[in-house]
């Protein structure tokens, strides 16, 4: 009975997340001003959040979601650079509609997988909570931008760049500005709100 018990708070806990990944993917809710010039993602925050509260697997879960409503954003709202997010917009058949699939869902599966596993990590080198919530929350964010960013510029590089009307010998500059700009500012971001919300929700759980 007990065992029955965890199972539906886990999966009623995965709805939830899920709907708030939903939620934030199809809304300007999704998206933080930062500047005039720059908005940060938060659809992978409740990825992070459910990779800590409720396991990797959640994560994992979580993630393919959050890809999920990506490829079909980018499927029926497309936009220049659609043809990397969505199968459905390949230019080069097959080959190219799979490796959509890995850069709108697998790179977004891993944001929970490696946020659950640290996780699981740092509690069991006894790190405590303030400062593993911080650490994984950063790095979520960061294997978010990561790979998308380099699976893009190993896999579409000349989409893209034709896309973006960049010279391809500048693209590599391209992808590490990206990184090193939003992408560090949206993991700044990660970091505080993962922080706040996961701790709360972790104290709520021990209750």
């Amino acid at each position: 009975m007990k065992h029955n018990k965890r199972g539906t708070r886990w999966m009623a806990g995965v709805a939830m997340m899920a709907a708030i990944v939903v939620l934030l993917a199809s809304t300007p809710l999704g998206l933080i001003p930062i500047s005039p010039f720059i908005k940060a993602t938060t659809t992978h925050i409740p990825v992070i959040i459910g990779a800590i509260v409720l396991g990797p697997m959640a994560g994992g879960l979580l993630g393919s979601v959050f890809g999920v409503c990506s490829l079909i954003s980018n499927t029926f709202a497309p936009v220049a650079t659609s043809m990397c997010f969505s199968p459905f917009l390949s230019e080069t058949g097959l080959v190219g509609a799979v490796k959509a699939v890995w850069v709108s869902v697998g790179c977004r599966i891993l944001i929970g997988v490696v946020a659950g596993w640290l996780w699981l990590g740092l509690k069991k080198c006894r790190v405590n909570d303030l400062a593993a919530l911080p650490i994984v929350g950063f790095v979520g964010s960061m294997t978010n931008t990561v790979t998308v960013m380099f699976s893009i510029y190993f896999l579409f590089r000349a989409e893209y760049a034709a896309a973006k009307n960049i010279a391809m010998e500048a693209f590599y500059d391209f992808i590490m500005g990206v990184i090193t700009g939003t992408g560090v500012i949206e993991a700044i971001v990660a970091l505080i709100l993962v922080t706040v919300i996961a701790k709360a929700l972790l104290n709520a759980f021990k209750r």
